[in-house]
């Protein structure tokens, strides 16, 4: 979890102005926005420890970013934000092990769903998006592998988003049109509501497994842990 995540506000709706601000470098020099839940509904965050399958899966607002086969006996949701640092060493250093040794092998299908803990957060998610088909998945791994040279700079965060989405073969006019998307912002922010309000979703990286909650920032170790009864059964 990065710095805002023990402090989080409640999640607003970011309007039409915010993300054009964002994108001319004024709303934004660094993470500055932090988000998140009334302490009623961190309580009930905390309570909640499991959700149905079939609940968690229903489908929202956004097609899944999923990896994987789909009859895989093991489903992993992961709710991240594109600038948590606990999201993007996950992502770093132990996706790339949990994805060769259960993903690759039809073991385990890896839904990763967006919670935006600031504006910036959600103008990432909104590039991933934008990119499309088999390269969103990449650039998310390239936006986590730098995210320090975007995601914590003093500086206007905007060129360095450029660079990375240039490499997913975005123009200045398809990025400028990407971050001004007002209906993917808000199916975005949508997607993050939900996860709060119904599956008790408090902080970045959560993961379900099989619907059974796991917070925090798992080692591989802990990921074959919860997968090995699952895996028997």
């Amino acid at each position: 979890m990065n710095a805002f995540a023990p402090t989080l506000t409640r999640c607003r709706q970011l309007s039409r102005r915010d993300i054009m601000n964002l994108s001319l470098g004024l709303a934004v020099g660094s993470v500055a926005a932090s988000w998140g839940l009334p302490a009623a509904a961190q309580k009930r965050a905390q309570a909640r420890t499991e959700v149905p399958l079939d609940e968690l899966m229903q489908p929202g607002p956004l097609p899944e970013l999923v990896l994987g086969n789909e009859d895989a006996p093991i489903t992993v949701v992961e709710y991240a934000s594109m600038t948590c640092g606990h999201c993007a060493n996950f992502h770093n250093k132990v996706f790339p092990t949990v994805k060769e040794k259960y993903v690759d092998s039809g073991k385990v299908r890896f839904v990763m769903r967006e919670f935006p803990l600031d504006k910036l957060a959600v103008a990432a998610s909104m590039l991933a998006r934008c990119a499309g088909g088999e390269k969103t998945f990449p650039l998310i791994s390239a936006l986590f592998a730098k995210q320090d040279e975007w995601a914590f700079v003093r500086s206007n965060p905007v060129p360095e988003l450029f660079k990375l989405a240039k490499q997913a073969g975005f123009t200045q006019e398809s990025f400028d049109k990407c971050l001004t998307d007002q209906k993917l912002m808000d199916d975005i922010v949508k997607i993050r509501s939900r996860a709060a309000d119904s599956f008790g979703v408090g902080s970045t990286p959560t993961f379900f497994i099989n619907g059974k909650k796991m917070t925090g920032a798992p080692t591989i170790e802990e990921f074959d842990k919860a997968f090995a009864p699952l895996l028997k059964s």
